[in-house]
Formats: structure tokens, sequence, C-alpha cells
């Protein structure tokens, strides 16, 4: 299958980058939005990206090998980087995509649509409904839902083997990583499809063999991140102790509360409103360890800061100011 059109249903942090990405590496790109109002808050996201781009460009001058940490495996090749081409192709994807209101207009003739939409699983079957009889026949449909299965929209999809899950690391120009999910109707080319397109937008692409919530990134991530809010929420101690403790006491770049407020407080409120819906989450190993997560407490703490504008990185403002 060639893909040339590329659609994007979402404009948050993780749409304008799968988007941004896309047109980086010369595809034909729309981001669909809802309203006046998402336009206005994903072009800034949009020209915030191509900065950082273009400063990554500039780092990457510096760097000494591929594994340097200046170094973005989703922007070039280490024994092929010309950064001025780098900085053409960064400014033309600035120039080309297209924000489009208009939901039908927008997947015309559309070869890819990866929805990149809020963890809420009412608004993403109402969307996929409704967006079921727009499509065209060819076109192989992503959900980037980061923990829903994407059995649960099958159905309101109207195309069960054209339909899969392909989700991303958060910051993908450098954590270039797609985690590919089948479905159990999903058909295989359009499986390979997709790992193909991840690999042509110069991700690295991990089949997901079996159906799991959380992929495989975050199965490891979110429990790491729900252990360090309910540190904060039960008032143990505060967010930069918490991402210090971890941070010096592992040599990782950052702590749980600096990568909430990457993917958002918005993001981070969704997911906890959904784990506390599953039984059992912590077992009875766990239980000696900690107590169970107060995910109540966890909800008042992420939804006062959001009340406050503090959305993370992308407003300014979250658990940090930037």
């Amino acid at each position: 299958m060639e893909v040339k059109k590329v659609v994007v249903a979402g404009g948050g942090v993780l749409g304008s980058q799968i988007a941004f990405q896309a047109a980086y590496c010369g595809f034909d790109v729309t981001i669909w939005l809802r309203s006046e109002g998402s336009i206005g808050r994903t072009q800034p996201k949009l020209d915030k990206l191509k900065t950082t781009y273009l400063e990554a460009i500039e780092a990457m001058k510096t760097a000494k090998s591929p594994v340097d940490p200046v170094w973005c495996r989703g922007i070039a090749d280490f024994d092929a980087f010309d950064p001025a081409a780098c900085a053409e192709k960064t400014e033309a994807a600035h120039k080309s995509i297209k924000l489009e209101l208009d939901l039908a207009k927008a997947v015309e003739d559309a070869d890819i649509v990866v929805e990149s939409m809020a963890e809420v699983q009412e608004e993403k079957t109402a969307f996929f409904a409704k967006l079921a009889p727009l499509l065209p026949e060819k076109t192989i449909l992503a959900t980037n839902s980061s923990s829903l299965l994407p059995s649960s929209f099958t159905k309101a999809t109207g195309r069960p083997a054209k339909y899969l899950a392909m989700h991303f690391a958060n910051s993908i120009w450098k954590q270039n990583i797609a985690e590919v999910m089948a479905q159990a109707e999903t058909a295989q080319e359009s499986f390979d499809a997709i790992m193909d397109f991840a690999e042509k937008i110069r991700m690295i692409p991990l089949p997901v063999n079996k159906e799991k919530a959380g992929y495989l990134l975050n199965s490891l991530l979110i429990p790491f991140l729900l252990s360090g809010l309910d540190l904060v929420a039960n008032g143990v101690s505060d967010p930069e102790s918490v991402d210090k403790a971890w941070k010096l006491g592992t040599g990782a770049p950052r702590g749980p509360f600096e990568i909430f407020d990457v993917v958002g407080l918005t993001t981070a409120y969704n997911i906890v409103e959904k784990y506390q819906k599953v039984p059992g989450l912590i077992n009875p190993l766990l239980k000696k360890m900690m107590l169970p997560y107060n995910f109540k407490a966890q909800k008042a703490l992420l939804k006062k800061y959001i009340d406050e504008g503090k959305m993370g990185r992308s407003s300014g403002e979250g658990f940090y100011k930037y």
C-alpha cells in the first residue's frame, strides 16, 4: 500500500507531534479539529514543534555518536546527517500541515487516519461512529489510545479488518518508537502497512502480538506514575522530592511529575479515572509494600492543578513552571 495522505484526528500533545513528524517525512498531512478553539490551541503546538526541531538539529551538530543524549533518531540517521536539509524539511513540514474542521473534507482520499483524542471511551466511540461512513474504502484507521483496548471500538469503526492501534512515546522525534497492536479482526496486510508506515516516519515499530491495555511502554510506565502521584496525593512528600528520589536513585533523566507535565495533566486525570475502575490493580504482594492507590486523592490533586490552568509544559506550568 502506498501511503500519501495522512489525517490525524486531534491536535493535542501527541496528535500534533504525529502530524508534524509525518509532514517532516514528506507526507501530506491534515489535522482534524472539533472547533475554532481547537485550532487556537493546536497551531501554537505546531509552532513550538518547529522551534523544537530546529533547536534539536542545532544541538545534534555536537553529537559524538548516535547514542549521544542530544541525538534525535526521528530526525536523521547519524551517518547521513545534513543539518541544512533537516532544517529545510522542518520549515516545509510547518508550512504544509493543514488544519480542518470539516471531518468529511479532512478524511477525503485519506490513506491512513490516526485517532489521537482524549482517553474517554464514550467520546472515542462517538467519534468512530461519526467517522465510519465518511472514510474511503482504502483507508486504514489507527487509534493512538494509550490505555484503552482497540477492540473496545472495533464495531464503531465499521472496518474491523482495517483497524488497529499505533501508539507513540512522547517526544517522538527523539524517543522514536511506535507500538503496533492488532485487534482480533485486523487483517495482516493492514498490520504490515502500519508497521511499514511507522518506519517511513522514522519510528522503530514494535509489534505487540497480544492485545494489552497500555501496550509495552505504558504497561511499565503507568504503575510507576501512579505510585509517584500517590506519594504526593497522600501527603507523603512533594513533587520535586519524589522526582529527585527517582532521578538520583536510578540515573533516570525525568521523575514522574516531570513526565506528567510533558504528557499533560488532563491526560493524567483521564488515566487515573480509568484505572480507578480496574478491580484488583494492587495485588497482595504490593499491598505489603504500600497502601492501595488513593485514586480519589490523586484525582483531586490533578483537578486542582487543571482548574488553575496548570495543564503541564504545554501551558507553561504544571507541577513545575516553564
